[in-house]
């Protein structure tokens, strides 16, 4: 430790970091924080949401990551948004099925996303698709429809919170 002119320590000497501050907290910290501003979590918590409720289960993931990393969003947001986000995924399926049959005009059949699980394991592939193809369909639709709605009504709100909350942790700049 340092000494200043006054012969105490100085208050600016900080310990050394850690190995496991060096080698993990602050990788994990950069990673988190890289090229984060407060509109770009914004868009990241919007566009993950879109992305999070795609209608067909165990792709999200993958939509999430190709997605984020064409936009250069945050990866580990993305990722745990869509965790969070499983259980409405499965209820938004439903919503996005009976919606499309909605817009297609179509009949509206009994579909459980029960049913649908079970059937994708009992079945072959193509007795899946004939079964559940249109139900595809008429989900897609909906939800890329909805989509850019959903993304608004996720990142306008929460923008200016974000930025405020941004304003609030920065260091005030007079001394």
């Amino acid at each position: 430790m340092s000494m200043n002119a006054t012969g105490s320590p100085s208050a600016t000497d900080e310990p050394k970091p850690s190995f496991w501050q060096r080698r993990v907290v602050e990788p994990i910290k950069q990673q988190l924080t890289q090229g984060v501003t407060p509109q770009r979590i914004s868009a990241t918590l919007g566009v993950g949401t879109v992305c999070s409720l795609f209608p067909f289960l165990g792709f999200t993931s993958l939509l999430n990551l190709g997605v984020g990393m064409a936009l250069r969003l945050n990866q580990p947001i993305l990722q745990v948004l869509n965790q969070l986000l499983g259980p409405l995924q499965l209820v938004m399926v439903l919503i996005y099925v009976k919606g499309g049959e909605l817009i297609w005009g179509a009949t509206s059949d009994p579909f459980s996303v029960t049913e649908m699980l079970t059937s994708f394991a009992e079945l072959s592939l193509m007795e899946f698709l004939t079964k559940f193809g249109w139900a595809g369909v008429h989900a897609f639709t909906a939800w890329i429809i909805t989509a850019p709605v959903l993304f608004a009504l996720v990142y306008f709100p929460l923008r200016p919170v974000i930025e405020r909350l941004a304003a609030l942790r920065k260091p005030s700049s007079s001394s």
